[in-house]
């Protein structure tokens, strides 16, 4: 039998994450919850909505999660980590609100959070903290007795996050047909936001030009790509790349978008591109079609050989390092010394979100934070 590992103060896990649609008549739905309040005609989410008729209105997210769910539960097990594992999302069934509740009913005081997104920005960290915040209001609002909840650090750094990225990367250049390997170019992808946004994600002292968002993802594609030269012996040209842009066209998102930098590296010569998807977790709707779909067309209008590297979704090491990074919070919450595994120049993020971190246009209040209202 494994030693018992202690997680204590902590009595249960969250996985919280986006939710997504799981039949066609759940996408117009799902998508009035994800734009609740901008005032979106439906027509305009009947148009949106095709990229997921595409797949049957089927999102694959919520499989993703579930199995995300199995391997947290079989590596806790396997490891003597005694900590039940729930699921809720912000969007789509299972509903926040409604785990929050069934954890409280369940006795579950502390609880610590992993969402389903590694970088700070306001959609990937602070908006969370505020559906967190939500969720405690409908339950303080019903007589609850309210949980206290934290957050599990950023972990875009940690190693059974990166490994597997690296391994997915060599893979994909090894698939590559032998003439063009060598010359590939690699794009790392990720998930565009307003320039605004990305000015303002991470701690006030680290805001400027691109902020802890685009600084993020920079180091951890250096940290590939460096792990990539090593295995393969190529050095591979780079860029971080952006997708998945919505919103108003007058206001600035980061660029160059994917399809946009395909274009610019067939007419430099590039022989094939490695599309390396490190801002998502999983394989969900927006890796599926603007990688999967979108931008292979545009490769393969142009001629150009591209090849997608898969993301960790529940690879075992990325379930171990929930499990790293379970026990670190909880050393650190019981006053203990802890050594915070953390690969790259920026070191390990912050236990607890300071004060002005990733701010939204309009304050809310918002759980799991040095700012939040539920102590």
């Amino acid at each position: 039998m494994p030693d018992v590992l202690d997680a204590s103060p902590y009595d249960a896990l969250l996985l919280l994450s986006f939710g997504g649609p799981e039949g066609p008549d759940d996408v117009v739905p799902f998508l009035e919850n994800v734009t609740r309040g901008r005032g979106i005609p439906k027509e305009r989410l009947k148009e949106v909505g095709q990229h997921y008729f595409l797949f049957g209105g089927v999102s694959p997210i919520n499989d993703q999660n579930r199995a995300l769910l199995d391997a947290l539960r079989k590596d806790f097990a396997e490891h003597g980590l005694d900590l039940p594992v729930y699921w809720g999302n912000r969007n789509w069934a299972p509903y926040l609100t409604d785990t929050l509740r069934e954890m409280a009913g369940d006795g579950r005081r502390r609880i610590l959070v992993l969402a389903t997104s590694a970088y700070a920005s306001y959609s990937g960290c602070r908006q969370y903290r505020e559906n967190l915040a939500d969720a405690l209001a409908a339950l303080e609002s019903e007589g609850l007795e309210l949980p206290k909840i934290d957050k599990l650090r950023h972990y875009f750094n940690h190693p059974g996050f990166v490994e597997p990225m690296v391994d997915g990367v060599v893979r994909s250049l090894a698939e590559l047909p032998e003439e063009v390997r060598d010359g590939a170019h690699i794009a790392f992808c990720t998930h565009s936001i307003p320039t605004s946004a990305a000015d303002t994600s991470g701690p006030v002292e680290e805001h400027g030009d691109g902020g802890a968002y685009v600084r993020q993802h920079l180091d951890v594609a250096q940290v590939i790509a460096d792990a990539v030269r090593e295995r393969t012996g190529v050095d591979h040209p780079w860029q971080l790349v952006y997708q998945s842009r919505s919103g108003a066209p007058h206001i600035p998102w980061l660029q160059p978008d994917i399809c946009d930098h395909l274009e610019e590296r067939q007419a430099a010569g590039a022989p094939a591109v490695v599309m390396a998807p490190i801002g998502f977790v999983s394989d969900h709707m927006e890796v599926l079609y603007d990688l999967d779909t979108e931008a292979t067309a545009k490769a393969e209008e142009l001629g150009l050989p591209v090849r997608r590297s898969a993301t960790v979704g529940a690879d075992p090491r990325f379930a171990a390092a929930v499990r790293d990074l379970v026990l670190e919070r909880a050393g650190d919450e019981r006053g203990q010394e802890v050594a915070p595994c953390a690969l790259g120049a920026l070191g390990a993020s912050h236990n607890l979100c300071p004060v002005g971190c990733c701010p939204a246009r309009a304050p809310r209040p918002a759980a799991a934070g040095a700012d939040s209202p539920y102590a």
